[in-house]
């Protein structure tokens, strides 16, 4: 039997790991998609970042992208679990189905979705409610960083800057970073949380240049100094020249390693 679910709730409050783990423990086909959410008067969201799925799919490749054009084709299959994501800032007024907000009911309908269970971060029993946060104003800050590669010590030192509140005051920052040894690492931190929390995902890219996989920071909070952060990223990053200098290093050393 096919389910549609809708998780909503605010910046940080846990929708994404929680829908790992529920995606973990159904036996059958999982689908997800993240909807774009809206911003409110003093409450900006994020745009439609693309670090949810990323990392859902790294740890669940058989995941389907229902944001695709195949979404009708892809409904159909048999005991599919679609969760999807929706970034909402305000607890719905009505319970169930009948809080799910108007417009997303639209996008719902366009994309031939119709959801069977609605749950909220603050209202729902179900769901956690350590990290839920009552916002009352907040900026949003997203930077693509596809193909870029950060130089390690750089990126430990801005992280570090970042949520001790060397830009702004930062209430959430998620982000995919890229590192020159091929490592992919998802890096997160919310206010509410003892520091931050980092996890090397499962793809590991070849030491031959910039990867096509998808990297991204999304930063919230109030008072951000978005051109500082943006100018300081840049110079976290490395060149061509360099990124091949660190790549040729390591595959000299993985190829004397497998001589010896």
């Amino acid at each position: 039997m096919s389910q549609t679910w809708i998780i909503s709730g605010p910046p940080g409050c846990g929708k994404t790991s929680w829908i790992l783990n529920t995606f973990k423990n159904h036996s059958g086909n999982c689908g997800y998609v993240r909807l774009g959410g809206y911003s409110e008067i003093n409450l900006e969201q994020a745009i439609n970042s693309k670090i949810d799925f990323a990392f859902l799919k790294d740890q669940i490749p058989n995941l389907l992208d229902l944001s695709s054009s195949k979404l009708p084709l892809e409904v159909e299959k048999e005991n599919i679990l679609i969760i999807i994501e929706f970034p909402q800032f305000f607890i719905p007024k009505f319970q169930g189905i009948s809080g799910i907000d108007l417009r997303v009911i639209k996008e719902l309908e366009i994309n031939n979705l119709q959801p069977n269970k609605y749950l909220h971060f603050g209202r729902d029993l179900e769901l956690p409610i350590k990290d839920t946060l009552d916002f009352k104003a907040i900026e949003s800050c997203s930077i693509d960083l596809k193909k870029n590669i950060w130089d390690p010590a750089s990126l430990n030192t801005f992280w570090f800057e970042l949520v001790n509140g060397a830009y702004g005051d930062v209430y959430r920052a998620k982000a995919l970073m890229n590192l020159p040894d091929g490592r992919y690492i998802l890096f997160n931190w919310i206010l509410t949380q003892k520091g931050s929390q980092y996890q090397t995902l499962n793809q590991v890219a070849p030491l031959n240049g910039r990867p096509e996989r998808h990297s991204e920071i999304v930063i919230q909070g109030k008072n951000l100094n978005f051109q500082l952060i943006k100018s300081t990223i840049n110079n976290c990053l490395l060149s061509d020249a360099v990124l091949e200098h660190h790549q040729a290093t390591l595959r000299n050393s993985q190829l004397q390693t497998s001589r010896n």
